[in-house]
């Protein structure tokens, strides 16, 4: 399934400061659709570089990350159990910043 990811607020550092990403994730062998769940452990295990804790607590995104799927805050549609299509886009972005 092709999968465009945005990582924007400082979150592009951790993905070798590439902020957007065409990818295409394989739906897990057990299921017939890709949630956000599943998004965000392959986002962990594959694209990742550093400091996966600034990213991810436990099995979902920090608090202060804002995440979108196609333009649309998740908390709307689910959240980790937000269904993903063919081509959706999902961003990523960081609300939290130092001073």
């Amino acid at each position: 399934m092709q999968i465009t990811l945005e990582f924007g607020g400082g979150l592009e550092l951790l993905c070798d400061s590439v902020k957007i990403h065409n990818v295409d994730v394989d739906l897990p062998a057990e299921e017939k659709k890709l949630t956000m769940k599943h998004l965000l452990a392959w986002v962990r295990s594959n694209l990742i570089k550093e400091r996966p804790e600034m990213f991810m607590k436990g099995d979902t995104v920090r608090p202060g990350v804002l995440v979108l799927v196609n333009d649309c805050d998740w908390e709307l549609s689910g959240q980790l159990d937000t269904t993903l299509e063919n081509k959706d886009v999902v961003v990523f972005i960081s609300t939290l910043h130092g001073g």
